[in-house]
């Protein structure tokens, strides 16, 4: 039995996002962010094809530019408030220029948010996450490979062991291991991220010895106490460097 924030975890649904935007490389950029992000996404030019689109499929929610050819994006919300298939599926906004008012209308058509491009990867996750989970995540999360100490030498324990972080966001990690420590123990951690050295405590959240899950290796998910905050914005930093590797507008 995990408890049920892991529980929560495993049982997410994999949701499927529509990106409409008249830029292929813009359109590329956010859907590639987003995939890496374990959604599946779909990307097309126009309202018309985005229509056409959700005859077939009905996304768990829509990013659209506001400047689109012909119907523009608050035309786009306006023609899915009169589909009863549609009407409930939430949009996002997003705009290359700051136009007096615009934001205004956006919400008022019903958008659930709005942002100027470029969009900060953090916040789109953040406002996804709000939308569509009854647990949300708060912070941005990618798969790692890096070492982990767990313990403190000088402790009255006085031994420390060596570990696998196999998720990391700037709010915590996923420790991968066979003896997770038990639920609310606090534990130093030394965190080796490429050339870096992090000394940071984390309490774990929830544990797991389920060697059979297929979604999680046996270990402990954990939530820092203590960090320096330069290196919480190097986390961030590091895991947006990630996920947009490769990649530019």
């Amino acid at each position: 039995m995990v408890n049920g924030v892991e529980e929560a975890d495993m049982t997410r649904e994999n949701r499927t996002l529509l990106v409409v935007d008249n830029s292929a490389s813009h359109r590329f950029y956010v859907g590639t962010m987003l995939r890496r992000l374990e959604y599946a996404v779909h990307g097309v030019a126009s309202a018309e094809d985005a229509i056409q689109l959700m005859a077939d499929i009905s996304p768990s929610l829509v990013i659209t530019d506001f400047a689109l050819p012909s119907m523009n994006g608050i035309d786009l919300i306006a023609k899915m408030k009169q589909d009863n298939r549609l009407k409930a599926v939430p949009a996002i906004m997003l705009n290359a220029d700051e136009e007096p008012g615009l934001r205004e209308q956006c919400m008022n058509a019903g958008c659930v948010a709005y942002f100027k491009k470029p969009i900060d990867i953090g916040e789109l996750y953040t406002t996804i996450q709000t939308v569509l989970e009854s647990s949300p995540r708060h912070t941005v999360r990618i798969e790692t490979a890096f070492k982990v100490m767990v313990g403190d030498r000088n402790g009255p324990e006085g031994a420390m062991r060596q570990e696998i972080m196999t998720e990391l966001s700037d709010g915590g990690l996923y420790i991968r291991t066979v003896t997770p420590d038990p639920v609310n123990t606090i534990l130093p951690l030394t965190l080796f991220i490429e050339d870096r050295v992090l000394n940071v405590t984390a309490v774990v959240l929830y544990a797991s010895q389920n060697t059979r899950s297929q979604d999680k290796s046996p270990g402990m998910g954990m939530k820092f106490v203590t960090i320096n905050e330069k290196d919480r914005i190097f986390i961030r930093d590091y895991i947006k460097k990630q996920i947009s590797k490769g990649l530019s507008l």
